[in-house]
């Protein structure tokens, strides 16, 4: 029974005291708490309308209702406990006092709301792997790693900094302990180093929560790169023939071992050290001049080319063109320069400037255009080459035949006629014709072709070709007929005419001829008798005279009609003197020179017969012989 009046006692109690005054209560309770070890923890606790016992538990553990907390010897209770004040303290804070932390008031049954301690570790410096200088080559990727050690909490996150600007292109990795607990954490950052990347200060930092602000470790790099080369020339700008001196600097780290000079890629033979004197041609300009310099890491080239100044070069002339009639042509030329040269095309023999540029252009061409043209490229400022190139223009059209002057002829005589071919293509043959025939080569009857090239040919019409119809014994028909030079090609037929001219002797002149020829006979035939009658001292000769009468030959080709056997009989002593008259201005012979001949076609002759009966006598029978005179009008 007394056991059943205690509760019934207490409620009774109870009640009493609620309606006594206000109930405990709390007026602060703990938070959670982040704090850094080694620094203090304060958890607040504030009770009101209570004045019991209050006490403090660490993970469910009861820490003691004292203020010092004995056995505690960093831990104790502050505030004023009559005002209900029963903050918790904890300095210096470790590891092992994160736990959960209620403020309880046990007299009243009053529990506060657990309040979680965080106890935060600062991270340590970080170390770099090859620091504190780190050698790296440089164009060579590398990686630099950052490590963290100790039990940093939170996990510290790594980070690279250079000049104060964060670096990206970093991985994280981070060990575990076998325990679970962070054993360390890296951070590698991925970097191509150049060579102004030497001596520069890389910093990495671990930061976390314990410690924003991070904790900093700094490297510098030391980088071997090969030679970074600087090449000048000096002048850059010259006239050919000129010296030029060229300058290749160098920096390398480790230093530079060789240098290597080449030009237009071909190296420049007895070319050592840092500088290089040439004199400045033309080639400068397209084949630049190279520096290479080496050292124990590597090599690097750097080239310039020098803006030499030069006079025109040909550089390709331009070439024959073929075209036919009516189609258009084109001509092409280049001339090198330093400055561009001015190109002007012209024709051979005028002045007209048809164009300009590399490439001149003919429409539509005619016969006329046929030709050579020339393209022309003045001299540079030096005063320095230039000059011409010339091409033909060859127009393919029908061919031109011209008939050429021939030499009159004599009547059963030989004759030439002659004609000139100008043809592109080349004429298929040449051919002469007449009112009975025609004839492209070799001989028929009378007539014999003729044809070979002409000694200069015509510009742009083609090669040039003569053919001469030769005659022999020309006939009355032959001067009164026309004969025609024809030649075909692919693109048509061409053709002239030709007629033959007829020379004659004049008739006064062969009776001038006939007379004078007379006279000397009649001379030489006095002479001899005078000479006879004083030879033999016959102070009265008789002197008879014979007359023979006198001979007219006639022949169909006006040549003497005396026989040979004539011409042959007796010697030189026993004949009358020769006499041949020059009448050269009136025959033309084949080859065009002049020959001379007796215009009387006979002779004289004066013989001398003693008679055989008297010996007394001077002369006993004379002879006298006179050539006719034939085809006298």
């Amino acid at each position: 029974t007394l056991r059943m009046r205690v509760p019934s006692l207490l409620v009774l109690l109870f009640c009493f005291r609620g309606s006594a005054g206000p109930s405990p209560h709390f007026l602060q309770q703990p938070e959670d708490l982040v704090v850094l070890l080694g620094e203090e923890a304060r958890l607040p606790c504030a009770l009101g309308a209570y004045w019991g016992l209050v006490q403090w538990t660490k993970s469910g553990l009861a820490l003691g209702g004292q203020r010092d907390l004995p056995g505690w010897s960093r831990y104790w209770i502050s505030g004023n406990a009559a005002n209900g004040q029963h903050d918790l303290h904890i300095r210096p804070v470790e590891l092992e006092d994160e736990a959960s932390y209620e403020c309880q008031a046990t007299q009243a049954g009053l529990r506060s709301r657990p309040a979680q301690l965080h106890v935060l570790v600062p991270p340590e410096a970080p170390q770099v792997l090859g620091g504190p200088s780190v050698s790296l080559v440089a164009g060579v990727p590398a990686n630099l790693t950052c490590r963290s050690h100790g039990d940093a909490r939170p996990t510290p996150e790594l980070l690279w900094f250079r000049d104060g600007v964060r670096l990206d292109g970093t991985t994280f990795h981070q060990t575990l302990l076998k325990e679970g607990t962070p054993g360390s954490v890296e951070s590698t950052l991925t970097l191509t180093p150049f060579s102004h990347d030497d001596g520069a200060t890389l910093v990495c930092r671990a930061r976390s929560q314990a410690l924003p602000a991070g904790r900093d470790t700094a490297i510098t790099l030391s980088l071997q790169y090969p030679p970074e080369v600087t090449l000048s020339a000096s002048p850059h700008t010259v006239q050919e023939g000129e010296k030029v001196i060229f300058l290749c600097q160098a920096t390398a780290q480790p230093p530079v071992t060789g240098y290597r000079w080449a030009k237009g890629g071909s190296p420049v033979l007895g070319a050592r050290g840092p500088r290089l004197e040439v004199v400045a041609d033309a080639s400068f300009l397209t084949e630049p001049v190279s520096c290479e310099v080496s050292n124990a890491v590597g090599s690097a080239n750097r080239s310039t080319a020098l803006d030499v100044l030069f006079g025109p070069i040909l550089q390709a002339k331009p070439e024959p063109v073929s075209v036919d009639l009516g189609e258009d042509a084109s001509f092409s030329c280049a001339w090198r320069g330093n400055p561009l040269p001015r190109v002007t095309w012209t024709r051979r023999g005028g002045a007209q400037v048809l164009g300009s540029g590399a490439t001149l252009r003919l429409p539509s061409v005619e016969p006329e255009d046929a030709g050579d043209y020339v393209c022309r490229a003045e001299p540079g400022l030096s005063g320095l080459g230039g000059g011409a190139a010339e091409a033909r223009l060859t127009v393919n059209a029908p061919p031109v035949v011209t008939a050429l002057h021939s030499a009159p002829a004599f009547l059963r005589g030989p004759a030439r006629l002659q004609c000139l071919v100008f043809a592109s293509p080349a004429p298929d043959a040449v051919v002469w014709s007449w009112d009975e025939g025609f004839l492209e080569a070799g001989s028929q009857g009378r007539f014999l072709v003729e044809t070979f090239p002409a000694p200069e040919s015509r510009g742009g019409l083609g090669p040039g070709l003569i053919s001469v119809l030769h005659i022999s014994g020309t006939q009355e028909s032959d001067f009164s007929r026309s004969f025609n030079c024809s030649a075909r090609n692919r693109l048509g037929e061409g053709g002239a005419r030709a007629s033959l001219g007829r020379r004659d002797l004049l008739p006064t002149v062969r009776i001038v001829a006939g007379v004078a020829a007379a006279t000397t006979t009649l001379l030489m035939v006095i002479t001899g008798v005078a000479l006879c009658c004083w030879r033999h001292g016959k102070a009265s000769a008789s002197f008879s005279e014979q007359k023979n009468p006198m001979r007219i030959p006639r022949s169909s080709d006006g040549s003497s009609s005396r026989g040979p056997e004539e011409e042959e009989t007796g010697s030189r002593e026993d004949r009358g003197p020769i006499v041949h008259t020059d009448h050269s201005d009136l025959v033309l012979e084949e080859e065009g020179t002049l020959e001379t001949k007796d215009p009387t076609n006979g002779y004289y002759k004066v013989r001398g017969v003693s008679p055989p009966t008297s010996p007394d006598s001077c002369v006993t029978s004379l002879q006298w012989k006179s050539p006719g005179i034939s085809n006298l009008p």
